[in-house]
């Protein structure tokens, strides 16, 4: 078993122990907190796992794509949408648990498409990074296309510097979006008929590189930092409130937990050592919890 890593935090809080959840990951991505389990999508390996809160963790899928991202439907469907990045398609996972086709993505853009965020309507939000980062294409703007309930697919955004981690708030209202590449999370108003209005900076994190991220109840946006080997809280305006510091990259983050107040991490080194799996499933108590669904 590793050795914990420490997260320190600012102020007069105690140190708290991150512990490790599971090791052997290729490269865990996109942890999401459903129906009482933690979901990750393992990029390298292929994999949709679950993990219950006895640790197990099973095999509920395999993806062949790179890069794939989960979210759900809002009930009463409540089925899940699965990003076939490198596929270029956005997929439901049926009640067999096959993968079937629920929107194709490559009109708008033919390059590697990265996370969905879904709201209470059941628009799915879809974020496109706009080149071939693993081709070792030059970068070049991303876009954000929203995908609604009849399956219609339209461009809402453009101009983005590695979209990455989205999230939606809790009321509908706003979809906040991490780019990597300007260091910085930017947020739309999410109109009535689900296009994206009133662009703007919702907090600067500058020397950071924000990948996934996740709200918890305060309405502060926790965000991994690969090349920073971090994952940090920061309320809107820019002010960090928390910093946990890894031994590796921190892809993606996720509050779950049965009260909620777990904060999920996704860490490998990167780039990956060849013929090695370093990433790994950690964990982290906190104070405030995340929205359970």
């Amino acid at each position: 078993m590793p050795e914990p890593h420490t997260a320190a935090e600012p102020g007069a809080d105690p140190v708290r122990t991150v512990r490790t959840v599971l090791t052997g990951l290729a490269l865990g991505e996109s942890p999401r907190w459903h129906d009482g389990r933690l979901w990750l999508c393992d990029w390298g390996a292929q994999e949709l796992i679950t993990v219950g809160s006895d640790g197990r963790a099973d095999v509920a899928a395999t993806v062949p794509s790179f890069p794939f991202c989960i979210d759900w439907l809002p009930e009463p469907d409540g089925r899940l949408l699965v990003v076939a990045g490198g596929d270029r398609h956005l997929l439901r996972r049926e009640a067999d648990g096959t993968l079937a086709p629920y929107a194709d993505l490559r009109p708008l853009s033919d390059r590697p498409w990265n996370e969905v965020a879904v709201d209470g309507r059941g628009n799915a939000y879809v974020n496109g990074i706009g080149f071939d980062l693993m081709g070792g294409e030059a970068p070049a703007p991303g876009l954000l296309a929203l995908v609604t309930p009849d399956g219609s697919v339209r461009r809402v955004a453009d101009d983005l510097a590695f979209p990455n981690g989205m999230a939606v708030t809790p009321d509908g209202s706003t979809l906040i979006v991490a780019e990597s590449y300007a260091s910085r999370l930017t947020a739309f108003t999410i109109a009535p008929d689900g296009g994206l209005t009133d662009r703007r900076i919702w907090a600067e994190v500058a020397g950071s590189a924000p990948d996934g991220i996740c709200l918890d109840a305060e309405g502060a946006v926790w965000f991994a930092d690969v090349p920073g080997r971090c994952c940090v809280r920061v309320r809107e305006g820019g002010e960090v409130l928390r910093r946990i510091e890894l031994d590796r990259g921190c892809f993606s983050c996720a509050l779950g937990g049965p009260d909620g107040r777990t904060l999920f991490l996704t860490a490998a080194r990167w780039p990956p050592p060849q013929g090695t799996r370093t990433g790994r499933l950690l964990a982290v108590e906190v104070d405030v919890p995340g929205h359970l669904h």
